[in-house]
């Protein structure tokens, strides 16, 4: 038996109605979407001038112990000019605003850095009357510095689209803090609740202990991501999925569709598929394709990205059953390098391939809790050409057909 490489440039996973993962650049062309999208969440480059890399276990034993891992590089955050980061910022921008519906809003992640830029050209773009929040986002880790007040926040600015925009503050409430209250008079009701009462312009107000509050514009009560979080997939600059649940579960609903232009390591499309959402998600970092890939996997995704044939070799056999075929993988070899034969191997699907779309039947993927690849995958006996895709530890896919001697 021979297993060719062929062409591909979209799979798909169940009915792919998830959503959808896109090998594309922020500037590019996403007219197929617009007025569709809403929520845009974008995280762009913040003109670091670094470069930025994805820590890659590798193998059976890199996913046990975390020692055995490459350093790849995942993308670069240097731009020639000020011009130029401003140009990639207000393409990605008008984007955006093409993306979203009438009732759609954007959040736009940046530093100190640019931000003062980015609403300039959010007030141009959106118009100024639909601003809504400048928020900051403020941490405590990493490190201190004794020559000026350490940079410890970042700022998302929230535009909406129009006057019709769609937000709802009582899906994201916070537990009330008791030393929040200590300065009011604690008083409990006929009811036996616990209340508290202030008096402020002659004015009296109540607060029940047991009724949530609802966050400010200063969010304080979200950490970075700890080195050991369960979390992290080694894509530098991750942010935490309680930062994305807040912004989707308040401006959006179930079922809405939800963008990500800067995909980096697929947080944006997880939190909006795990919150019921459909999602948009887009990079031009094969790496940051590869990871959102797994991380999706369980969901009905169709990722767009064209695979031709590499210098690469794999060998796989197929056992044909009386309802499915068992395919397991016996080799692989990629570009030279410190790894190869199966460790290389990163997350490997098999399906069938037709006209250049690889539908996908069962996936496996290398993570902590399974370190090991299966022995086999099985394929059910449909009409179709058998076919194996594979997603190495350097993003690489590649697209295998099945053919017999």
């Amino acid at each position: 038996m021979n297993w060719v490489q062929v062409s591909c440039y979209q799979e798909v996973h169940g009915k792919g109605q998830s959503g959808t993962v896109m090998y594309a650049d922020a500037r590019g062309d996403f007219s197929a979407y617009a007025g569709q999208v809403q929520l845009v969440y974008l995280d762009p480059p913040f003109m670091t001038g670094e470069d930025f890399s994805m820590r890659m276990r590798v193998g059976e034993k890199g996913w046990e112990t975390g020692r055995d891992a490459l350093v790849l590089p995942a993308y670069q955050d240097k731009f020639a000019s000020k011009g130029e980061y401003l140009s990639l910022l207000r393409a990605a921008l008008e984007n955006a605003r093409m993306l979203l519906n009438e009732t759609g809003s954007l959040f736009l992640h940046l530093d100190s850095r640019m931000s003062a830029h980015a609403r300039i050209l959010c007030d141009e773009i959106f118009g100024e009357s639909n601003f809504v929040n400048e928020i900051i986002w403020a941490y405590q880790s990493g490190g201190r510095s004794m020559k000026r007040f350490s940079r410890k926040h970042d700022v998302i600015l929230f535009y909406r689209k129009s006057r019709k925009q769609f937000f709802d503050i009582t899906k994201v409430p916070l537990p009330r803090i008791e030393n929040r209250s200590n300065h009011m008079r604690r008083c409990v009701d006929e009811n036996g609740r616990t209340y508290r009462t202030i008096q402020s312009g002659g004015k009296t107000y109540t607060y029940y202990d047991d009724e949530p509050v609802y966050p400010g514009d200063v969010w304080a009560d979200v950490s970075h991501l700890q080195q050991k979080d369960p979390q992290r997939t080694g894509y530098d600059t991750q942010k935490p999925q309680a930062l994305l649940n807040r912004i989707i579960l308040s401006a959006s609903r179930p079922g809405d569709l939800v963008a990500d232009l800067f995909a980096g390591s697929g947080t944006t499309a997880v939190a909006a598929a795990q919150a019921g959402r459909r999602y948009l998600a887009a990079d031009i970092s094969p790496l940051s394709i590869s990871v959102t890939r797994k991380r999706l996997l369980e969901t009905e995704m169709t990722l767009h990205m064209p695979c031709d044939a590499q210098n690469i070799r794999m060998e796989a056999e197929l056992v044909p059953g009386i309802a499915y075929h068992d395919v397991s993988l016996k080799d692989y070899q990629g570009i030279p390098g410190p790894v190869q034969g199966l460790d290389l191997v990163d997350q490997w699907s098999v399906g069938f391939i037709e006209s250049g779309v690889f539908t996908a039947q069962s996936s496996a993927a290398r993570r902590k809790h399974t370190p090991a690849l299966p022995a086999y995958l099985q394929l059910p006996q449909l009409r179709g050409t058998p076919a194996i895709l594979i997603v190495d530890v350097y993003g690489n896919r590649t697209v295998w057909k099945y053919q017999e001697d």
